[in-house]
């Protein structure tokens, strides 16, 4: 009689707030086990909390993914507890854009921004894929509609997002087929009740009604596309950037 297969076991980098607390939360309720990788060690304890999910199948792991030693030890960490991985999300990033006028835009917060956005993601990669190679798994980048279009003052992300989103396609070619590797691009998502504390939604009818698809975004549009990208019914998708923004690229605007 065979013996069943183990639970999938995924790695999600800034998993303890925003899109990737969703993603950790939609995985473990499809009965994947999560291992949270996050800088931020009072997020990841308030994490682990709401997600109360049990040991043998949810453990934080504090990361600092733009330091190789840390992605290492939490690699080795995710290993040395569930004996396998399945999938990669690379989701950590500074999230706030805007790093004001490039006049004044010292090199040390550049490097900070590509860094953790974009150097995270090639680390991650870089020791995780071994052991994806063994289980036949995926990697999934989340990148930004800001690597495809710009607001003012925004250079160093626009700049970190679009190189995900390179590297994504790179990695692609360079791990089929043993390894696929997706992109996943959110537009605006609303994350407010997803962070450390919570907070209040601040959006406007207004806000909704911009979007073609008539509302702004939720972590689980990111974390329900994110799970089919891990899965076999994925298995002809590969180095691709899917956007999730409710259509707001395929808009035109123009000044009133």
């Amino acid at each position: 009689m065979r013996q069943p297969q183990p639970a999938p076991v995924a790695l999600i980098t800034g998993g303890a707030q925003g899109i990737g607390l969703g993603i950790a939360q939609h995985l473990l309720g499809r009965s994947w086990r999560v291992i949270v990788a996050d800088r931020n060690a009072a997020a990841g304890q308030a994490a682990q909390a709401t997600l109360a999910a049990p040991p043998e199948s949810f453990r934080f792991v504090p990361c600092d993914v733009a330091q190789e030693i840390d992605v290492e030890r939490c690699v080795q960490a995710a290993i040395d507890q569930f004996g396998q991985l399945n999938g990669l999300v690379n989701n950590a990033g500074i999230a706030n854009p805007y790093s004001g006028p490039i006049e004044a835009l010292r090199l040390e917060d550049w490097n900070r921004w590509l860094g953790t956005n974009l150097t995270g993601c090639f680390l991650m990669a870089k020791h995780a894929v071994p052991h994806l190679r063994q289980s036949g798994g995926a990697i999934v980048n989340i990148a930004s509609t800001r690597a495809l279009q710009s607001e003012p003052h925004a250079e160093a992300y626009a700049a970190s997002k679009g190189g995900i989103v390179a590297l994504s396609h790179a990695l692609a070619i360079s791990l089929g087929p043993a390894v696929r590797v997706n992109c996943i691009s959110p537009g605006w998502i609303d994350v407010s009740q997803w962070q450390h504390p919570p907070q209040a939604a601040q959006l406007s009818a207004a806000d909704h009604a911009q979007h073609p698809a008539g509302r702004v975004g939720q972590p689980q549009d990111v974390a329900e596309m994110t799970h089919f990208l891990l899965s076999s019914a994925a298995g002809f998708i590969t180095g691709q950037n899917l956007i999730i923004d409710g259509g707001m690229t395929r808009k035109m605007i123009y000044a009133e």
